[in-house]
């Protein structure tokens, strides 16, 4: 594990130190005194941290509990346009509020560890997951296929409880990261194992990742992915029945809806509340190239079935099926945010991210009553998603594809999409992106640092190691 220098901890202890002297000035200043009260309060609309939260931030110790929340594909643009489209241009997210940001680098390597500056979802997950560079595709291997023990598996060892929250499939990069090892992403389930031949078990591998998940010593999944796990098993012991069966075998509780969940009463529990992803909160038009979408328009619910349960009450739910005397980690990802942004969507983007915003307002109530842990809120690489100007003309437009939205404050604002043409999927980039934390270990997320440091904090944190 890395471990910061002495020095560099002094210096980031004593200047945080000096930052939460100022906020209590701030926040503590008399109102009525010749201060300016009107300026402290709007340093506190505007999200300034507290100083308690910044005291929680600076403790070298370990933590009880570890809450990370990943927006997948929520980069610096697609917070912007979210918080500018729901809140104003001068308000702020819940993810805004975490007392420390830094930023970090999401690069992926190629089999020869050579640096590819655009990562997907497989190999950024594997990083913080396990602390390793990998190729794009990979799932918790390095590159010559060796599995890496993932962060979820040496928290289960420790004897904390664990647990993975997603809105998009199960079996999707970013949760399978924590519970599987496959040389592809792809080999989802069972049925799925062509491009992975030597994780099958027919061949005596691990199986896909469906079926390592179950096995992973996880206590709580809830996601989308259901047609994974109802696909048949082909070898070992439970050969010819569905993955689900072989975890109810395993002790989990496998439930479908929000009433299922609802009713658990702890132990180990499978949610799986959608054949693939789970519904979109909100839906408008897609981005088109100009003249269209030129004038301003709104987002509207999205028709979803209300059986599913939102991302911040899957949350709230797996906080409270995972409290226990040692304490828990759990990963809460924003799946659709990214998928949205691949489909050029802003409303369905905008939407995943305030959905996946709410969840962070679960973490941190928690984190209010529970200062012994570390809230950690970050995303996996950047994506295309940009603000642009307005009004676009025919003189002056972009040829990518556009669409105008009518925010909040009923100002104008053109969100635009030109990492590849219109109507094919858009790409990630290559950015460096946002890294927020309070709590135990919270200051190492400061100044610029790399995917797999996150891996490192996170292990600080729960006292955990990969030796």
């Amino acid at each position: 594990m890395r471990t910061w220098p002495a020095w560099r901890l002094a210096v980031v202890l004593a200047a945080v130190t000096l930052v939460v002297a100022a906020v209590i000035v701030v926040v503590a200043w008399p109102a009525g005194s010749d201060g300016d009260s009107a300026g402290a309060d709007a340093a506190t609309s505007a999200g300034a941290p507290a100083a308690d939260d910044l005291r929680r931030a600076v403790i070298d110790k370990r933590a009880r509990n570890v809450i990370l929340l990943v927006g997948d594909g929520m980069g610096d643009s697609e917070i912007t346009i979210a918080r500018n489209y729901t809140v104003g241009a001068a308000g702020r997210l819940a993810l805004d509020t975490l007392p420390l940001t830094g930023s970090y680098t999401t690069y992926a390597v190629d089999r020869e560890n050579r640096p590819v500056y655009v990562t997907d979802s497989a190999a950024s997950a594997t990083g913080w997951a396990t602390g390793h560079k990998t190729y794009n595709g990979a799932i918790s291997v390095t590159p010559d296929g060796r599995p890496q023990p993932t962060i979820l598996e040496l928290a289960a060892k420790a004897g904390y409880r664990t647990g993975s929250v997603t809105t998009a499939e199960l079996t999707d990069a970013t949760p399978a990261a924590l519970a599987a090892h496959v040389t592809d992403r792809g080999c989802a389930g069972p049925g799925d194992m062509a491009a992975c031949p030597t994780n099958d078990r027919a061949n005596g591998g691990a199986g896909s990742i469906a079926e390592q998940t179950v096995h992973s010593g996880a206590d709580v999944l809830l996601g989308g992915g259901r047609q994974r796990f109802d696909q048949v098993v082909r070898a070992g012991p439970y050969a010819g029945r569905t993955v689900a069966d072989e975890a109810r075998a395993g002790g989990y509780a496998v439930v479908t809806d929000a009433a299922g969940l609802a009713a658990t009463s702890g132990g180990k529990v499978l949610g799986l509340f959608a054949d693939g992803t789970l519904d979109l909160v909100w839906t408008g038009p897609r981005a088109a190239p100009y003249p269209a979408n030129t004038e301003p328009v709104a987002c509207s619910p999205a028709k979803r079935d209300e059986r599913q349960p939102r991302l911040a009450d899957l949350t709230a739910r797996a906080i409270g099926l995972l409290e226990s005397d040692k304490g828990f980690f759990l990963q809460v990802e924003g799946g659709s945010i990214d998928k949205q942004d691949h489909a050029a969507n802003p409303c369905g983007q905008i939407g995943e991210t305030i959905e996946f915003d709410r969840a962070v307002s679960v973490a941190l109530d928690y984190a209010r009553h529970h200062p012994d842990t570390l809230v950690v809120v970050t995303a996996d690489h950047g994506h295309s998603s940009q603000i642009i100007e307005y009004p676009q003309t025919a003189e002056h437009h972009s040829p990518g594809a556009i669409l105008t939205l009518r925010t909040v404050e009923g100002a104008p604002m053109v969100v635009h999409y030109a990492t590849n043409l219109a109507g094919r999927s858009q790409d990630h980039t290559g950015t460096q992106v946002r890294i927020a934390a309070q709590g135990p270990q919270a200051y190492r997320v400061l100044g610029l640092t790399d995917q797999t440091d996150l891996f490192d904090t996170l292990a600080a944190a729960l006292g955990v190691t990969p030796r």
